[in-house]
Protein backbone atom coordinates (compact mmCIF):
# COMPACT_ATOMS: atom_id res chain seq x y z
CA UNK A 1 0.00 0.00 0.00
CA UNK A 2 2.75 2.42 0.69
CA UNK A 3 4.29 1.34 -2.44
CA UNK A 4 1.64 2.06 -4.30
CA UNK A 5 0.74 5.64 -2.76
CA UNK A 6 4.55 6.75 -3.20
CA UNK A 7 4.54 5.86 -7.35
CA UNK A 8 0.69 7.74 -7.48
CA UNK A 9 2.39 10.71 -6.00
CA UNK A 10 5.66 10.09 -8.39
CA UNK A 11 3.60 9.80 -11.25
CA UNK A 12 1.03 13.11 -10.09
CA UNK A 13 4.40 14.81 -9.77
CA UNK A 14 6.02 13.55 -13.23
CA UNK A 15 2.83 14.85 -15.23
CA UNK A 16 1.86 17.79 -13.11
CA UNK A 17 5.77 19.27 -12.82
CA UNK A 18 5.29 18.99 -8.68
CA UNK A 19 8.13 16.53 -7.63
CA UNK A 20 7.97 17.86 -3.42
CA UNK A 21 5.70 19.19 -0.84
CA UNK A 22 7.44 22.48 -0.80
CA UNK A 23 6.71 22.86 -4.87
CA UNK A 24 3.25 22.27 -4.13
CA UNK A 25 3.04 24.70 -1.46
CA UNK A 26 4.77 27.45 -3.41
CA UNK A 27 2.25 26.47 -6.68
CA UNK A 28 -0.59 27.17 -4.14
CA UNK A 29 1.21 30.67 -3.36
CA UNK A 30 1.18 31.47 -7.15
CA UNK A 31 -2.15 30.49 -7.44
CA UNK A 32 -3.71 33.14 -4.83
CA UNK A 33 -1.80 35.41 -6.63
CA UNK A 34 -2.95 35.22 -9.74
CA UNK A 35 -6.54 34.89 -8.85
CA UNK A 36 -6.36 38.19 -7.33
CA UNK A 37 -4.45 39.36 -10.04
CA UNK A 38 -7.37 38.30 -12.54
CA UNK A 39 -9.83 39.80 -10.66
CA UNK A 40 -8.08 43.07 -10.66
CA UNK A 41 -7.30 42.54 -14.42
CA UNK A 42 -11.21 42.08 -14.91
CA UNK A 43 -12.29 44.93 -12.21
CA UNK A 44 -10.08 47.64 -14.63
CA UNK A 45 -11.66 45.47 -18.16
CA UNK A 46 -15.24 46.49 -16.69
CA UNK A 47 -14.55 49.94 -15.66
CA UNK A 48 -12.97 50.30 -19.40
CA UNK A 49 -16.19 48.79 -21.11
CA UNK A 50 -18.35 51.24 -19.83
CA UNK A 51 -16.11 53.86 -21.69
CA UNK A 52 -16.85 52.08 -24.66
CA UNK A 53 -19.78 52.67 -27.15
CA UNK A 54 -20.70 48.27 -27.07
CA UNK A 55 -20.49 47.70 -23.45
CA UNK A 56 -22.30 44.18 -23.56
CA UNK A 57 -19.69 43.21 -26.21
CA UNK A 58 -16.50 44.10 -23.88
CA UNK A 59 -17.64 42.88 -21.26
CA UNK A 60 -19.21 39.23 -22.59
CA UNK A 61 -15.28 39.06 -23.63
CA UNK A 62 -13.90 40.24 -20.10
CA UNK A 63 -15.83 37.67 -18.56
CA UNK A 64 -15.14 34.68 -20.75
CA UNK A 65 -10.84 35.78 -20.48
CA UNK A 66 -11.84 35.81 -16.51
CA UNK A 67 -13.36 32.13 -17.06
CA UNK A 68 -10.53 30.88 -18.68
CA UNK A 69 -8.04 32.30 -16.62
CA UNK A 70 -9.70 31.23 -13.70
CA UNK A 71 -10.38 27.75 -15.14
CA UNK A 72 -6.83 27.10 -15.39
CA UNK A 73 -5.81 28.56 -11.95
CA UNK A 74 -7.97 26.56 -10.37
CA UNK A 75 -6.53 23.14 -12.28
CA UNK A 76 -3.08 24.36 -10.99
CA UNK A 77 -4.66 24.74 -7.67
CA UNK A 78 -6.15 20.99 -7.63
CA UNK A 79 -3.21 19.58 -8.59
CA UNK A 80 -0.94 20.82 -6.28
CA UNK A 81 -3.08 19.99 -3.29
CA UNK A 82 -4.31 16.31 -4.72
CA UNK A 83 0.08 16.17 -4.46
CA UNK A 84 0.08 17.07 -0.63
CA UNK A 85 -3.06 14.53 -0.09
CA UNK A 86 -1.14 11.79 -1.67
CA UNK A 87 1.99 12.76 -0.09
CA UNK A 88 0.38 13.21 3.11
CA UNK A 89 -1.13 9.28 2.99
CA UNK A 90 2.32 8.15 1.54
CA UNK A 91 3.51 9.39 5.15
CA UNK A 92 0.89 8.09 7.48
CA UNK A 93 1.34 4.83 5.85
CA UNK A 94 5.48 4.91 6.27
CA UNK A 95 4.93 5.82 10.04
CA UNK A 96 2.28 3.07 10.60
CA UNK A 97 4.55 0.59 8.79
CA UNK A 98 7.39 1.62 11.20
CA UNK A 99 4.94 1.71 14.21
CA UNK A 100 3.99 -2.16 13.59
CA UNK A 101 7.60 -3.07 12.20
CA UNK A 102 9.08 -1.52 15.52
CA UNK A 103 5.70 -3.68 17.76
CA UNK A 104 7.03 -6.71 16.14
CA UNK A 105 10.26 -6.69 16.93
CA UNK A 106 9.92 -5.54 20.85
CA UNK A 107 6.98 -8.97 20.63
CA UNK A 108 9.75 -11.37 19.15
CA UNK A 109 12.33 -9.56 21.87
CA UNK A 110 9.74 -10.21 25.04
CA UNK A 111 9.12 -13.58 23.78
CA UNK A 112 12.96 -14.49 23.50
CA UNK A 113 13.64 -13.72 27.12
CA UNK A 114 13.88 -16.19 29.63
CA UNK A 115 10.68 -15.65 32.14
CA UNK A 116 11.32 -14.04 35.41
CA UNK A 117 11.35 -16.45 38.68
CA UNK A 118 9.00 -16.19 40.99
CA UNK A 119 9.44 -14.15 44.07
CA UNK A 120 10.14 -15.47 47.24
CA UNK A 121 7.78 -15.49 49.90
CA UNK A 122 9.31 -14.58 53.06
CA UNK A 123 8.71 -17.17 56.07
CA UNK A 124 6.78 -15.52 58.98
CA UNK A 125 9.42 -14.04 61.69
CA UNK A 126 9.40 -15.84 65.04
CA UNK A 127 8.01 -14.31 67.11
CA UNK A 128 10.09 -13.08 70.18
CA UNK A 129 11.11 -14.47 73.23
CA UNK A 130 12.01 -14.64 76.14
CA UNK A 131 12.71 -11.21 78.88
CA UNK A 132 11.27 -8.66 75.79
CA UNK A 133 7.74 -10.92 76.22
CA UNK A 134 7.85 -11.11 79.44
CA UNK A 135 8.38 -6.91 79.71
CA UNK A 136 5.83 -6.75 77.51
CA UNK A 137 3.18 -8.62 79.19
CA UNK A 138 4.25 -7.00 82.76
CA UNK A 139 3.15 -3.37 80.88
CA UNK A 140 0.43 -4.28 79.56
CA UNK A 141 -0.96 -6.27 83.21
CA UNK A 142 -0.28 -2.61 84.81
CA UNK A 143 -2.10 -0.72 82.05
CA UNK A 144 -4.87 -2.84 82.35
CA UNK A 145 -4.44 -2.57 86.54
CA UNK A 146 -4.36 1.28 85.87
CA UNK A 147 -7.33 1.74 83.74
CA UNK A 148 -9.29 -1.04 86.60
CA UNK A 149 -8.37 2.04 88.89
CA UNK A 150 -9.16 4.92 87.13
CA UNK A 151 -12.61 3.30 85.93
CA UNK A 152 -13.65 2.27 90.03
CA UNK A 153 -12.07 6.18 90.79
CA UNK A 154 -14.58 7.87 87.92
CA UNK A 155 -16.93 4.93 89.21
CA UNK A 156 -16.93 6.31 92.55
CA UNK A 157 -16.78 9.87 91.84
CA UNK A 158 -19.81 9.56 89.08
CA UNK A 159 -21.86 7.92 92.07
CA UNK A 160 -21.06 11.15 94.04
CA UNK A 161 -22.17 13.27 91.96
CA UNK A 162 -25.55 11.21 91.62
CA UNK A 163 -26.29 11.47 95.02
CA UNK A 164 -25.41 15.35 95.08
CA UNK A 165 -27.41 16.07 92.70
CA UNK A 166 -30.20 13.77 94.37
CA UNK A 167 -29.97 15.88 97.21
CA UNK A 168 -29.82 19.18 95.55
CA UNK A 169 -32.91 17.96 94.35
CA UNK A 170 -34.71 17.15 97.19
CA UNK A 171 -33.74 20.46 99.04
CA UNK A 172 -35.18 22.13 96.22
CA UNK A 173 -38.77 20.36 96.55
CA UNK A 174 -38.27 20.81 99.90
CA UNK A 175 -37.90 24.28 99.58
CA UNK A 176 -40.72 24.54 96.57
CA UNK A 177 -43.01 22.78 99.23
CA UNK A 178 -42.21 25.18 101.63
CA UNK A 179 -42.31 28.42 99.53
CA UNK A 180 -46.19 27.03 98.64
CA UNK A 181 -47.26 25.99 102.08
CA UNK A 182 -45.64 29.94 103.22
CA UNK A 183 -47.79 31.40 100.59
CA UNK A 184 -51.24 29.45 101.18
CA UNK A 185 -50.82 30.58 104.44
CA UNK A 186 -50.21 34.25 103.36
CA UNK A 187 -53.69 34.33 101.44
CA UNK A 188 -55.71 32.39 103.95
CA UNK A 189 -54.35 34.99 106.79
CA UNK A 190 -54.89 37.87 104.15
CA UNK A 191 -58.85 36.53 103.45
CA UNK A 192 -59.34 36.09 106.96
CA UNK A 193 -57.88 40.44 107.44
CA UNK A 194 -60.72 40.79 104.58
CA UNK A 195 -63.18 38.71 106.36
CA UNK A 196 -63.17 40.95 109.63
CA UNK A 197 -62.89 44.24 107.61
CA UNK A 198 -65.85 43.46 105.52
CA UNK A 199 -67.58 42.55 109.36
CA UNK A 200 -66.39 45.81 110.75
CA UNK A 201 -67.32 47.86 107.93
CA UNK A 202 -71.06 46.29 108.48
CA UNK A 203 -71.14 46.53 111.87
CA UNK A 204 -69.91 50.13 111.57
CA UNK A 205 -72.85 50.85 109.41
CA UNK A 206 -75.70 49.15 111.30
CA UNK A 207 -74.32 51.68 114.17
CA UNK A 208 -74.65 54.17 111.95
CA UNK A 209 -78.38 53.38 110.99
CA UNK A 210 -79.56 52.81 114.49
CA UNK A 211 -80.15 56.40 115.94
CA UNK A 212 -81.80 57.33 112.74
CA UNK A 213 -84.19 54.49 113.17
CA UNK A 214 -85.10 56.17 116.95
Amino acid sequence: MIALAMLSAAATAQAEGVKSVDEANVALAKVAKDREATHAEFATSERECYTKFFVNNCLDKAKEKRRVALAEIRAREVDAEHFKRVDSVAKRDADLAERARKDAEEAALRAAQPPKPPKEEHADPKPASGPRVAEREAQHEDKVKRQEREDAANATKRAANVEAFERKKVESERRQAEVKRKMAENAEKAKQAAERDEAERKKAEAQKQAPAKQ
